[in-house]
Formats: structure tokens, C-alpha cells, sequence
């Protein structure tokens, strides 16, 4: 089992520090959140983006994908009622496919809560229609780039569209494109869904709809920083992932550092391997 770590806990420290010190805590990869590459992610070149590949490569490490997808540049979304503000951010989306494919990525997370809740004077349906077709645009990009595109389903206290896997499931088996799948989010899971997130997962992970799991308490900390408990969700991995029904890298996204983001990075990473290292010798 690999993991990735969410390189915005490691903010401010420049990309390539990030790579040294998350090789050095034992992570595999970095999934990159744009924003904090560029204040416009827009502006990253082909180049630029080869040299940050690069970087991650001469630590040891992989860059894994791309997460946080539309904070910035401003004003973006894809439930907006005016179609050159959906168009303008689709073409951010594009983009960032693109970089994600020049920076070594196989994946990318689209959570977004506030350029995907339903904006005011619009129904939850037309803010779904228009998600809809954002997503079923980007899934060709997706494909073309060979990566795939996460929709990431949240938590009602952060958006009002797209709060389960079951959801997000339905746009994807619409689209019906290798391109676009979801994803399981650990701590919006453990506040949304109905059922343990072990059994979300292997209810799901069998039928192709998952392709990536971030690891985070519901309390919005780092694995085994709240009442979660790890040990069944990996347990449940590692064996779809024997079965061949998940092939994917276990992204660590705390939010709130305790207590720094460090010190919650490498803690989080050393609790997860221990577990790891306890299923193999259990």
C-alpha cells in the first residue's frame, strides 16, 4: 500500500523542500493542490510543470495527482448560471488535466465545495444539469490525457450538491467515460454516508467507481487524530486491492494541523504504516 501526502500541509516550504521532507517521513508521492504552485495555476507552463516532475523524481518520490482544483483564479464554477463563467472555468479544468498528465499524475480531485454549491436563483437540478455537462466535457479531456477525473463527494456542511458516493456514482455511470470515476473522501464519508466507510468501499470499489481514497478524520484531522478507526478502512484496501478492485494510492488530507502541519504529516504517516506492517503479521 502506497501513500501520498497533500502537499499544502507542508505550506509555506517552497515545492522542493515539500518533496524532500515528505520522502524523508516515508510518503511515496505528493498529491498537489495548484494553488499553491502559482496564484494563477493558469500561468504554469509545460516546462515548468516538467521541472516540478522532476523535483518529485529527485527526492524519491511520484507526484500523484492533483487536488483543490479550482480555488484559484477566482470566479470560477460550474453550476453558474452564465455559460462564459461555466466556460471559462471549464477551460481552467482542461488545463490543470493537462498539467496533471506533465507533472506525472494518474488522477485528479474534484472537490471545490464553493464553485459547485447551488448559486442563488438556481434549483439544485439546474445546478446538477450544468455540473453534468462540465464533467461529461472534462471526462474526454481526462481520457485524451490518460488520467482519470475524481468527482469528490462532500460534506453538507461544506456544499449542497454532491454529498455521497451514490451520488456522484449516478453522473458518472451517465457519462460512461474511462475518464471520469469518484472518489472516497474519509472524513466527508464518515459525516455523510449511512454505512462504515469500510463497507462503502467494498461496496463500491468492486464496480470500477472508485478511484482514489483520501484518508482524514471527520474531525478534519489527520488519520488517528479522532475517533475514526483506521485499521478496518486499510484492512478493507489492502484486500481490494489483492482482489484487483482498487489499484490506487491512499492520499493523507488533514485540514486542521495538530499540532503543526509537519509534525500532523509525519504522525499520520507512522500510524498508517504501523497498521499496515499489523495486517501483515496479523
Amino acid at each position: 500500500m502506497k501513500f501520498s501526502l497533500c502537499n499544502e500541509v507542508l505550506q509555506p516550504q517552497p515545492f522542493e523542500q515539500q518533496c524532500v521532507a515528505a520522502a524523508a517521513m516515508g510518503y511515496d508521492a505528493l498529491e498537489v493542490a495548484p494553488f499553491t504552485l502559482a496564484d494563477n495555476p493558469m500561468l504554469i507552463s509545460d516546462a515548468q510543470a516538467g521541472a516540478l516532475r522532476r523535483m518529485a523524481q529527485d527526492a524519491g518520490l511520484v507526484v500523484s495527482g492533483l487536488h483543490w482544483l479550482l480555488v484559484a483564479p477566482s470566479g470560477l464554477s460550474i453550476v453558474d448560471a452564465s455559460e462564459p463563467v461555466r466556460q471559462r472555468t471549464l477551460a481552467v479544468m482542461r488545463r490543470l488535466v493537462e498539467l496533471c498528465a506533465l507533472m506525472g499524475g494518474s488522477y485528479l480531485v474534484h472537490g471545490s465545495p464553493k464553485q459547485r454549491s447551488v448559486p442563488p436563483g438556481s434549483s439544485r437540478e439546474q445546478a446538477l444539469e450544468r455540473a453534468t455537462d462540465c464533467f461529461a466535457a472534462i471526462a474526454l479531456a481526462a481520457r485524451d490525457a490518460g488520467v482519470v477525473y475524481c468527482i469528490e463527494p462532500l460534506a453538507t456542511r461544506e456544499t449542497d450538491l454532491l454529498n455521497t458516493v451514490e451520488e456522484a456514482a449516478r453522473i458518472v455511470d451517465a457519462i460512461g467515460s474511462p475518464g471520469l470515476k469518484t472518489m472516497i473522501d474519509c472524513s466527508a464519508a464518515g459525516q455523510v454516508e449511512r454505512e462504515p466507510v469500510e463497507a462503502l468501499m467494498r461496496r463500491w470499489m468492486p464496480s470500477g467507481h472508485v478511484a482514489h481514497v483520501q484518508v482524514n478524520d471527520p474531525n478534519r484531522r489527520g488519520p488517528g487524530q479522532g475517533a475514526m478507526r483506521f485499521a478496518p478502512i486499510l484492512e478493507a484496501i489492502a484486500q481490494l486491492q489483492a482482489s484487483g478492485d482498487y489499484d490506487g494510492i491512499v492520499a493523507v488530507e488533514p485540514f486542521d494541523y495538530v499540532p503543526d502541519g509537519p509534525t500532523c504529516a509525519a504522525r499520520s504517516i507512522g500510524y498508517l504504516k504501523g497498521i499496515v506492517e499489523g495486517l501483515a503479521h496479523g
